[in-house]
């Protein structure tokens, strides 16, 4: 019983201290032009590969809205959206290959206006399957910042 312990306490251990995709960086270019026309190029890069976006969250209005509420008066984005949606044909490959890989549906690319900068990006994905997903995005981003 006490060797179940020591194994149950020793992989608890491991899964806490390894490391997850959610610790790396995202990936962030710098848009040349205002927020605006950066969430209308993602918007049109996204459609542009045959893509529904199911989603924009409006998270830059909601953390400015909030600040007070939560005792805050630091602005930390001027603007910032989100656009979440998926991709079929890349959804179902990376699930066959793992379908634990659900974890990492919808995909998000950001823009983002921060001390006069805006910049699109997203996550920074694992490796493996997941790798088809970051060059989707990789893809999308690069068309709008070239938009």
């Amino acid at each position: 019983m006490a060797w179940r312990n020591v194994m149950c306490s020793l992989a608890l251990g491991l899964w806490v201290a390894a490391p997850s995709a959610a610790d790396e960086a995202p990936l962030v270019k710098i848009y040349d032009g205002s927020f605006e026309d950066a969430t209308f190029a993602v918007e049109s890069a996204i459609v542009g590969q045959g893509l529904v976006i199911d989603f924009v969250s409006h998270t830059g209005e909601m953390l400015n809205r909030t600040a007070a509420d939560v005792g805050s008066s630091a602005k930390i984005f001027e603007a910032a959206d989100i656009f979440l949606f998926c991709s079929a044909v890349v959804s179902r490959e990376v699930m066959e290959a793992d379908p634990m890989n659900i974890q990492h549906c919808p995909y998000a690319i950001f823009v983002a206006e921060r001390e006069g900068k805006v910049m699109i990006g997203h996550r920074n994905y694992p490796d493996g399957p997941m790798q088809k997903v970051q060059t989707l995005l990789q893809g999308i981003v690069a068309e709008a910042i070239e938009f």
